[in-house]
């Protein structure tokens, strides 16, 4: 952070966009104030193209003149229903708003708004540090306004309300996800008065949308370290409301004098492990749930102890539940954690075994082209305290991913595909899709992961007529036959062979 006096502030808002609204702003006789993000991260030497600003008056006013005079390149967008406006120019945007007084009925987050001063509309800003302005007017250009000595909390790296956090809060609870959020962000703390107001008012996020938790979810999940955010979240108690999955890993168990780990702040160890080398929000989506079917799975064994036995499975079926209810997204992203939860055992059981060129194979023919983050992900889960455990762990790992490397080499997808399809399959036998058709295509193609068989259409027929003999299947047509046909692409072709796929 950067201590900056009012001559700092002019310097660094001599900007012609700045200029250009303080111009209008006096020809117009309006007061007109830069104020939240932008302000905030001057002091934290942060970057933002976003500004915010307010007009006492009619921002709307503000921002149509200013687009006048900007010219054809400057777009303007007006939101009249929310008296406010939206000026787009040279990369960069800028908001409108006029001062405004809010109040709030009990059931609704929607604020009642009348016009107000700017001592107004810093009143209802959510957090001190949000609710500093600059003055763009001439005469006062550059001068910091802060009323709520949001200045002094940056410099202590808190977080606090301007007013009574019970009313900021219970008026909009949203503002507890961006609480948690921003000290997840900043890595600053919660003031302790805001923080039981946290406690105080968790009933009162049941009236906010799935959407907009998700939201402050995921810039949560991208923060640095955005195991922070989890236990503000978890110490308040919003985790229990917003994520009761990931509440019900907080858990001990102890039987006979043996315990279980903590997987609550395993899953935390993990995910910090992952975002200090990937930025991708759905591997870190993937991280804190990869044990989220724990408790669903624990179970007591009188000779081993507590076991956890298939929790991967489960929680990948968990995975589309969470995702739906949170309005997460339901496609290929959603796919793809679930993909990850399912197999985020698999390279540790290779690890913790030799490691076999067949195990190998057949992880990545399942992991696919998201093997990489899937080693990644299986890294970071080992968290043991046992050096020497851990480092036989990562060792193995080294050799799986010069094995990985090695057979990505030599185009791993054409190597595990056997040459020999499920519709041609269904040619020579003359079968529908069928159980039958799925044993007989997985059989093929296990032994071309496993290295029993080279992918060589010869070879693999061979292996299929014993397989089939053995079922009781015989073949209808003569191989020629089957192989022409095979090469057919008409639509009943693609759409049979999607059946197929199917029933696999």
């Amino acid at each position: 952070m950067r201590l900056l006096s009012d001559d700092d502030l002019r310097q660094l808002i001599n900007k012609p966009v700045f200029h250009d609204i303080s111009s209008v702003a006096d020809d117009l006789g309006l007061e007109c104030y830069v104020v939240g993000g932008y302000v905030r991260d001057l002091f934290l030497e942060r970057p933002s193209q976003d500004i915010d600003v307010v007009v006492v008056g009619s921002g709307i006013q503000v921002a149509s003149e200013l687009k006048r005079r900007l010219g054809k390149k400057a777009h303007l967008s007006v939101f009249r229903n929310f008296g406010t406006a939206q000026v787009k120019w040279h990369g960069q945007e800028v908001e409108f708003v006029g001062a405004r007084r809010e109040s709030y009925q009990r059931n609704s987050r929607k604020p009642i708004v009348e016009d107000g001063t700017l001592e107004d509309d810093q009143n209802r800003r959510d957090f001190t540090i949000n609710a500093m302005a600059i003055c763009l007017n001439k005469d006062r250009f550059g001068e910091l306004v802060d009323p709520f000595d949001g200045l002094a909390d940056l410099e202590d790296g808190i977080i606090r309300t301007p007013l009574d956090p019970d009313i900021t809060f219970s008026d909009d609870p949203l503002r507890m996800m961006r609480c948690v959020r921003f000290a997840t962000q900043l890595r600053f703390f919660i003031d302790e008065e805001t923080f039981d107001a946290l406690e105080r008012n968790v009933e009162r996020i049941k009236i906010i949308s799935a959407e907009r938790i998700s939201e402050e979810l995921n810039k949560i999940m991208l923060a640095p370290t955005p195991s922070r955010g989890l236990v503000d979240l978890q110490r308040c108690g919003l985790l229990q409301r917003v994520l009761p999955e990931i509440q019900a890993l907080d858990i001990v168990e102890e039987r006979n004098g043996r315990k279980h780990k903590n997987n609550f702040y395993h899953t935390l160890e993990v995910l910090d492990n992952v975002a200090a080398k990937s930025d991708n929000l759905w591997l870190r989506w993937a991280a804190l749930l990869h044990d989220v079917g724990k408790p669903k799975s624990k179970r007591w064994d009188n000779l081993v102890g507590w076991t956890f036995h298939n929790h991967n499975n489960i929680g990948a079926r968990m995975v589309p539940d969470i995702f739906r209810r949170l309005k997460q997204p339901l496609d290929a992203k959603m796919m793809y954690v679930r993909k990850m939860v399912e197999l985020h055992m698999r390279p540790i059981a290779i690890a913790d075994d030799e490691v076999t060129d067949s195990a190998v194979r057949r992880l990545l023919n399942d992991a696919g082209d998201d093997i990489d983050d899937l080693m990644l992900l299986c890294e970071a889960d080992i968290t043991s305290k046992n050096m020497a455990k851990k480092q036989r762990f990562l060792d193995n790992f080294r050799i799986v991913r010069e094995k990985l490397a090695e057979l990505k080499e030599k185009d791993y997808k054409r190597l595990f595909q056997p040459c020999i399809d499920g519709y041609e399959i269904m040619q020579i036998f003359n079968l529908k899709p069928s159980k039958e058709v799925g044993e007989l295509k997985g059989y093929l193609k296990d032994k071309v992961l496993d290295n029993q068989v080279e992918n060589e259409r010869e070879p693999l027929m061979q292996l299929l007529l014993q397989k089939a003999k053995g079922m009781g299947i015989e073949p209808q047509n003569t191989l020629e036959t089957a192989s022409e046909v095979s090469s057919e692409t008409d639509d009943n072709v693609v759409n049979d062979s999607a059946k197929v796929d199917n029933n696999c």
